[in-house]
């Protein structure tokens, strides 16, 4: 009987030992563990090239046409000037970073949910990018929201004891800091600026070698951005309507 015993008391530690290094061996990604969706359709808008010897910022060789970029607007109803520059952000970001295939609707998508395209409080982008008035969050004091202690003494949100999401694209005043592009050349940085904010944005989503036409891939990004799975189901419910409402780029 002893010895039954031992041998059963032997045979779950090696059903444990087992159990553990398939584990260790084959981890889920995050994606993977919340259970990764299939990404949305990776939407291209028509663009025409510039004449040559034009450079930018972000190494921007061709423009959206006006015509695709009008139809675009008023069939998603974003407004022009910010899908200019989500698809000018998508763009960018996948000559620096090729394989991260990142579309310009879920550059759109972000926007939508996060200031419904800079009209937040009732405000609009001037025909420069530049929001019409703050873009400013909530405080993020712990109550109802995560506790981050101001990290700017104020300079972008206002607020000297707390942290509050700014601009277009929501950026905490510490991200900015770290990931904040210049989008439209000015020589500077600034989150509440359409252009700046989705170029921000758009390298944010692909950073870590991300590819964005996985499941993972895409989920990883967007979860990155705003740890939600509500968030991320958001997001790509309005970027699958955004490529189909838009249709085909050239």
């Amino acid at each position: 009987m002893l010895r039954v015993k031992r041998l059963a008391v032997l045979g779950l530690f090696v059903f444990c030992v087992i159990t553990g290094f398939i584990f260790w061996a084959l981890p889920l990604s995050g994606a993977e563990a919340r259970g990764a969706t299939p990404p949305p359709p990776r939407a291209e808008a028509k663009l025409h090239t510039l004449s040559s010897g034009i450079t930018s910022a972000v190494n921007i060789t061709r423009s959206t046409d006006a015509q695709w970029l009008t139809h675009a607007a008023a069939q998603t109803g974003i407004p022009a000037r910010a899908l200019e520059a989500y698809v000018a952000a998508a763009g960018a970001a996948n000559n620096s970073a090729p394989a991260c295939g990142i579309g310009w609707n879920t550059v759109a998508a972000v926007g939508f949910v996060e200031s419904g395209h800079g009209t937040h409080g009732g405000g609009g982008l001037t025909p420069t990018g530049q929001a019409s008035r703050p873009i400013v969050g909530p405080s993020l004091n712990g109550d109802g929201f995560a506790a981050i202690p101001d990290t700017d003494a104020g300079a972008l949100d206002g607020d000297a004891h707390w942290d509050h999401a700014v601009g277009p694209m929501q950026f905490i005043p510490s991200t900015w800091r770290l990931f904040g592009r210049d989008g439209n050349g000015d020589g500077k940085a600034d989150p509440f600026n359409i252009d700046d904010a989705a170029l921000t944005a758009a390298s944010y989503l692909c950073a870590h070698g991300r590819d964005l036409t996985t499941a993972e891939g895409w989920t990883d990004a967007v979860y990155s951005y705003n740890q939600s799975d509500s968030y991320v189901g958001h997001v790509r419910d309005r970027a699958t309507a955004y490529a189909a409402q838009a249709g085909p780029g050239g």
